[in-house]
């Protein structure tokens, strides 16, 4: 356990007072401090734009959509980044620390920490997620939104250009790749990286 030591000088009494600062445990309680938002005012300009025009061509179409992230805290990434990677197999005393978060990801044993760590991921509802979340990443720069999309039948959304694309195919989410292109229309990329992030939108698939 990380521990600093700070020194106080009283204004009454001006000998020195060294009082220890011990860093908090990881743990699920963690994950309401630096809370993101799940708002597309949130958004940088023109993406928020974009975003909110495929949301109402989506929602004008009948579709289900359902907003879980968009502007991510940078520190809020940090807790969500190793905490996955914990729980994924990094060692929790190779976690280097991050300016503002004083958070110990080291508890008396490894499966304490490895437990504390699989909390956040369950609590930050990353349990069915395949990458590490970025440290830095377009959810830092409101240029992304998470968002689960669903519908039945067929789905008779409007392009960008104005255009009718009616989506017969499965599977009826947002991994359907026809719905994908309708996005794009709009300046909306799924995801493209390495691994699976289903709910993720951005500027360019990162």
């Amino acid at each position: 356990m990380t521990t600093a030591v700070a020194t106080l000088t009283p204004t009454s009494n001006q000998t020195p007072v060294v009082a220890n600062i011990t860093d908090e445990l990881s743990g699920a309680q963690w994950v309401s401090r630096f809370p993101g938002s799940a708002s597309t005012s949130d958004l940088t300009g023109q993406f928020r734009s974009s975003v909110e025009n495929f949301i109402a061509a989506l929602t004008q179409a009948g579709a289900s959509v359902i907003i879980s992230a968009t502007l991510r805290p940078v520190e809020r990434a940090y807790l969500m980044h190793w905490s996955w990677k914990i729980t994924n197999g990094t060692t929790p005393n190779s976690v280097p620390g991050m300016a503002g978060v004083d958070i110990e990801w080291v508890h008396p044993n490894n499966n304490a920490s490895i437990q504390a760590a699989q909390a956040m991921v369950n609590a930050f509802g990353m349990g069915s997620l395949g990458v590490a979340p970025a440290l830095n990443s377009r959810h830092t720069q409101g240029s992304a939104i998470d968002m689960s999309i669903s519908w039945s039948g067929n789905l008779s959304i409007v392009k960008a250009n104005g255009t009718t694309e009616v989506i017969s195919s499965s599977p009826r989410t947002g991994m359907n790749s026809t719905l994908h292109a309708v996005g794009a229309s709009y300046g909306v990329t799924k995801y493209q990286g390495s691994g699976v992030d289903r709910p993720h939108w951005s500027t360019d698939g990162h």
